[in-house]
């Protein structure tokens, strides 16, 4: 036990600021049971709960600080990566632009508590032109309030975890292996989760080039955006495009014959927000409906006009 206390008092700082800063910069690490255990530890005289905090939010806005300038120089390019390599499947695009476009910059104080959402946020706050006093003010707020309930409570507990780590330390090796499967296991079921999803959206999509074809041969589908109200006006539209945001999508449905052809786009790079639509519109009789791969990003990268809605 002392052995491992001694490690953790020597080392516990640096591994503080690494687990948070891998964690913030986007890979699984969960740093939280890391501040717990470095809170229990600075409550037991080895260094100042203080240091703990400071250490970890110095990791969380150096890793998200270079967020944010990736997102100011790639903007919607690196939306596109965060969804497309997210092991969280509800972190797309468009539920992300849905919560910062109601709660704007103020969502970075809680961003962290939702899975996947923080890096998707941070992107949000640069495309926004966020500045960087406020960003830098909101994102501290935000870590302080995570990062600093995390260590508050090991400290609170210390007994508590200093008996964890007194097992781990009898256990010896077995304790590491255990970890070791645990985060395996944690990540192995996070995958998954992401195939799952992923899977159970596959459906026949309609590519860029066959819905310039037919709007060319004179038989446009009817084409539907997905996204919400601010990012169609910020962005633009796919031409004839209608509003089918679940906001707006019961009045664009009752004008539509169930027998219409229908094409579904959203700004996810997996397509997801559109292949579920979808899969609703399905649900609800309607028989021809396909998403449009890549969204609009991949009708931009064909070099086609946007419009307004």
């Amino acid at each position: 036990m002392q052995e491992l206390l001694q490690l953790i008092t020597v080392y516990g700082l640096l591994l503080v600021f690494v687990a948070v800063f891998l964690d913030e910069i986007g890979l699984p690490i969960p740093s939280l049971p890391v501040l717990v255990v470095a809170g229990a530890v600075s409550a037991l005289g080895h260094y100042s709960i203080g240091s703990v905090i400071g250490i970890a939010l110095g990791g969380a806005l150096l890793a998200d600080l270079i967020w944010y300038q990736a997102a100011r120089h790639l903007g919607r390019r690196l939306l596109a990566l965060l969804c497309r390599i997210s092991l969280a499947p509800d972190s797309c695009v468009r539920q992300t632009e849905d919560l910062f476009n109601r709660v704007g910059p103020w969502s970075l104080l809680f961003a962290r508590y939702v899975p996947g959402l923080s890096n998707i946020a941070v992107a949000m706050a640069a495309i926004a032109r966020l500045s960087v006093p406020t960003f830098f003010l909101l994102n501290l707020a935000g870590g302080l309030l995570y990062y600093g309930a995390a260590a508050l409570m090991g400290a609170l507990f210390h007994k508590a975890v200093a008996d964890v780590l007194r097992t781990m330390a009898a256990l010896g090796m077995i304790s590491i292996v255990m970890m070791a499967g645990l985060f395996i296991l944690y990540i192995g079921l996070r995958w998954w989760e992401r195939i799952t999803f992923i899977r159970q959206l596959r459906m026949d999509r309609i590519s860029v080039e066959e819905l310039i074809a037919m709007i060319e041969a004179g038989n446009p589908p009817v084409i539907l955006d997905v996204r919400p109200a601010d990012a169609r006006v910020k962005d633009g539209i796919i031409p004839g495009a209608l509003a089918a945001h679940p906001a707006d999508v019961q009045s664009v449905l009752a004008e539509i014959a169930p027998h219409t052809e229908i094409v579904v786009y959203c700004s996810c790079p997996n397509e997801a927000s559109a292949a579920t639509a979808a899969r609703h519109l399905k649900q609800a009789g309607f028989k021809k409906i396909r998403p449009l791969l890549g969204g609009i990003d991949a009708w931009i990268g064909a070099g086609r006009v946007l419009g307004k809605p």
